[in-house]
């Protein structure tokens, strides 16, 4: 697909102009989301997506757009494993609810300016060298094991976030405050320009989002080589990501079966590749895996995955209530005092003679 430089600058300035949009509308003013609130701005991102995806389709035909829809489920898939991360987040550095909506939002753009640095030396690197599809490949099927063996663990202890080598260097050389000041990143105290909690916080869900694509990005350059197309799609599938965290916070713990899913998913794509990288090599008997076939079983996989999820987190609910032991009658609010043995001996002889 050829995309002119102009292409790229208007694609960039609405991609700028929605943000801006989704910043002053909703986020402007620090508040509690409502599920509403986060509902409504998860189709209108969803929409939006599926817009650009049409558009893809009128301007370079159906191919372009289908590579798009392909890597958008992948990296909006991938992505909700990154809120587990991010709530792990929030509960380390106590982000007060009122302020969670402003961290997620700048923290999402930090990721996604690195992750076009990603895609960038991805697409200059494939540009080059054929046979780092190989490495590729490999390596997201290492991470399908990986992610197994990491589901069928009998580890129950919770997890915590660990702070990357970045924020500690951070941490050690700028002096930062104990408490937050609102939705300031710099303060000024007896003379000292600090940092506050909260661009510690913002930068460790923009760096830690980029630690996670490092398998997407290969992901999605499984599925097209298309620069133009990976950007956009994990543009898409990020700026929805804010909303999408308060959507479904609380049925994260649901989705038992996610790592499967998207363990199957990466395997796939890395076999995908592996195919890709024999044919590139002079391999033609190597069978190509066309994108329809892709995007369906996708689809399928997370379908099943959240499908099998519900079923299996409702089991357990039911079997936890049946576990649980019967409650005691609760005592009556004026019990009746039981009778005293002496006043009875001395009513017995009235109680005679009447």
């Amino acid at each position: 697909m050829h995309v002119s430089v102009a292409m790229w600058a208007i694609t960039i300035g609405v991609l700028i102009a929605l943000i801006a949009a989704d910043f002053f509308i909703g986020g402007r003013k620090p508040h509690d989301v409502s599920l509403k609130e986060a509902g409504a701005w998860t189709v209108v991102w969803v929409l939006l997506a599926i817009a650009f995806g049409g558009f893809l389709w009128w301007h370079s035909g159906s191919e372009p757009a289908g590579q798009f829809f392909a890597g958008y489920i992948t990296e909006k898939s991938l992505s909700v494993d990154n809120l587990f991360v991010f709530v792990l987040i929030m509960a380390k550095f106590a982000v007060p609810s009122i302020y969670q909506q402003r961290v997620l939002m700048v923290g999402v753009l930090i990721a996604l300016v690195l992750r076009a640095v990603f895609i960038a030396a991805g697409a200059a690197i494939i540009a080059s060298f054929s046979w780092v599809f190989f490495l590729f490949g490999a390596f997201l099927i290492w991470t399908a094991w990986k992610l197994i063996k990491e589901a069928r663990s009998d580890d129950d202890e919770e997890e915590e976030f660990e702070e990357n080598r970045l924020l500690k260097a951070v941490e050690q050389r700028f002096p930062a405050t104990d408490r937050y000041h609102g939705t300031k990143l710099f303060v000024r105290e007896n003379g000292r320009r600090l940092i506050t909690p909260m661009l510690i916080v913002m930068l460790a869900i923009g760096t830690t989002d980029v630690l996670f694509a490092m398998d997407s990005i290969p992901a999605i350059f499984g599925l097209t080589q298309d620069p133009y197309i990976v950007f956009t799609a994990n543009a898409f599938a990020l700026m929805g990501l804010r909303q999408l965290y308060f959507l479904i916070g609380g049925l994260l713990k649901k989705l038992v079966h996610l790592s499967y899913g998207l363990s199957v998913i990466l395997g796939f794509i890395g076999v995908k590749l592996l195919l890709h990288a024999l044919h590139e090599a002079g391999a033609h008997w190597a069978p190509e895996i066309g994108i329809p076939f892709s995007l369906g079983f996708i689809v399928i996989v997370l379908a099943v995955t959240t499908v099998t999820s519900l079923l299996a987190s409702r089991k357990a609910e039911r079997l936890e209530s049946a576990q649980q032991p019967a409650q005691a009658p609760a005592a009556p609010a004026n019990p009746v005092p039981a009778e005293d043995p002496a006043q009875a001996e001395a009513a017995r002889p009235e109680l005679e003679h009447r």
